[in-house]
C-alpha cells in the first residue's frame, strides 16, 4: 500500500527522485536543505527522510550515504508525481519517418523501430512481432550473403514478413528457386502451419523430386517463420547499452542475467500475455515484472493492435530503474500508436 504524503514529504521525496534519475547517486539531507528551496535545516530534512524510509519509499545504499528511491518509491513517483514531457519535434519526426511503411514490409518497420527506440532511449529495445498465422500468398528464398538466406513471406492480408535464416553451407540459386516453387505449389493460399505436416510427410515419403539440399532448405524454412511458438517472434536491439553504466561487479552480474533473459524467446514472448488486456503503456519496475524478477531494471512496454483493435504485438524498452521515464514513456506510446496505424492500413488495402 502506497502511503499518503504531506506537502513537505512530497517535495523532499520528489527532489530525491528527480536528482537520482539525473545522477544515479544517493541524495543527502544537506544537499536538499541547500538546493530544494524549502528553507529547512538538514536535521529537519533528515527527519522527513527517515519517515519516507520507514514508509518503504527510500533506502540508504550505505550507512553514511544519502537516500535513493526504492521500487515502491519509483512506482509512487511515476503514478502520482511525475509530469510527462512531450516529444521534441526531432524525436517525433524520427519516429514518423521510421514508421513510414511506403515501399517497406512490416517486419522492416518493426526492425527499424526497435533500433530507433534503443538509440533515442539509450536502453535495450524490444519488439514482439505478430505471429505469422495468415494465409501465405507467396514465399521466396533469397541469398543475402554467405550462409545467410532471406525468407520473404507475402501474406494474403497484404503484410510482408521477412526472416533471416543461417545455414551451415552455401546454397546455389537453383536450389533456392526450387524450394520457393515447391512451397508455393503446396501453399496456394494456405497457412504454413496447416500444410507443414503434409509437406514434411511428402518429403519423408520421397513423393517429390527435390534434391537433398532443397529438401533441407524447405524444412528449415518451415521451422523458421513461427520460431516454434504460437505467439510470434522477438526483435531485441541495443543489448550492449545495458552494460554501459555498470560499475560494480554485482551490477554486471545483474546485467548479464537480463541479457540472458532477452535471449530466451519463451521469457520474452510471455510479456505479450501481460499486456493482452492493457490499454496503453505499461511500466514494470524491478521485481514487479515476474519475468525478470530482479531489482535494478525497468520495462516500459506498449501493445499495438490490428484494424479490429486486437492486440497482436508489443514494443518497448528495458533499462536500469534510473530511466528518464518522462521522455521514454511518450516515445514508446507514440511508436506503438504509429505501428498500430500501419498494421491497420496494410489490412485495409488488402480487403
Amino acid at each position: 500500500m502506497i502511503p499518503e504524503l504531506n506537502e513537505r514529504s512530497r517535495t523532499i521525496f520528489r527532489y530525491i527522485v528527480d536528482t537520482y534519475l539525473n545522477t544515479g547517486l544517493p541524495v543527502g539531507s544537506r544537499t536538499i536543505s541547500t538546493h530544494s528551496g524549502l528553507q529547512l535545516s538538514p536535521a529537519s530534512v533528515r527527519n522527513t527522510m527517515a519517515d519516507l524510509e520507514e514508509c518503504g519509499l527510500l533506502y540508504a545504499p550505505h550507512i553514511s550515504a544519502g537516500r535513493m528511491p526504492t521500487d515502491l518509491g519509483l512506482r509512487l513517483y511515476i503514478d502520482g508525481l511525475m509530469q510527462l514531457g512531450g516529444l521534441s519535434v526531432e524525436e517525433r519526426k524520427a519516429i514518423e519517418a521510421t514508421c513510414n511503411a511506403e515501399g517497406r514490409s512490416l517486419s522492416d518497420v518493426l526492425e527499424q523501430s526497435s533500433q530507433l527506440l534503443s538509440g533515442l532511449s539509450s536502453c535495450a529495445s524490444l519488439v514482439i512481432a505478430p505471429k505469422t498465422d495468415n494465409p501465405v500468398k507467396q514465399i521466396q528464398f533469397v541469398a543475402l550473403q554467405p550462409r545467410k538466406i532471406l525468407i520473404i513471406l507475402v501474406l494474403q492480408n497484404g503484410l510482408v514478413e521477412n526472416r533471416v535464416m543461417d545455414i551451415d553451407h552455401d546454397i546455389n540459386e537453383s536450389a533456392l528457386v526450387a524450394a520457393s516453387n515447391y512451397l508455393n505449389t503446396k501453399l496456394q493460399g494456405n497457412n504454413l502451419r496447416d500444410v507443414e505436416d503434409d509437406i514434411r510427410e511428402d518429403i519423408k515419403d520421397h513423393q517429390n523430386q527435390l534434391d537433398d539440399i532443397t529438401k533441407n532448405l524447405v524444412e528449415a524454412g518451415l521451422a523458421l517463420p513461427g520460431d516454434g511458438t504460437k505467439l510470434g517472434h522477438i526483435i531485441v536491439r541495443g543489448q550492449s547499452k545495458l552494460l554501459e553504466d555498470v560499475k560494480a561487479l554485482e551490477d554486471l552480474e545483474r546485467a548479464r542475467t537480463i541479457l540472458g533473459y532477452l535471449e530466451e524467446q519463451k521469457n520474452m514472448l510471455s510479456l505479450l500475455k501481460s499486456v493482452e488486456d492493457a490499454q496503453g503503456v505499461q511500466i514494470y519496475i524491478g521485481t514487479e515484472n515476474t519475468i525478470f524478477d530482479q531489482s535494478g531494471w525497468s520495462l516500459i512496454i506498449s501493445p499495438y493492435k490490428d484494424a479490429a483493435e486486437k492486440i497482436i504485438g508489443a514494443i518497448g524498452v528495458i533499462g536500469p530503474t534510473r530511466l528518464s521515464y518522462d521522455r521514454v514513456i511518450p516515445m514508446v506510446d507514440y511508436t506503438s500508436q504509429l505501428v498500430s496505424r500501419l498494421v491497420g492500413a496494410h489490412e485495409d488495402r488488402s480487403v
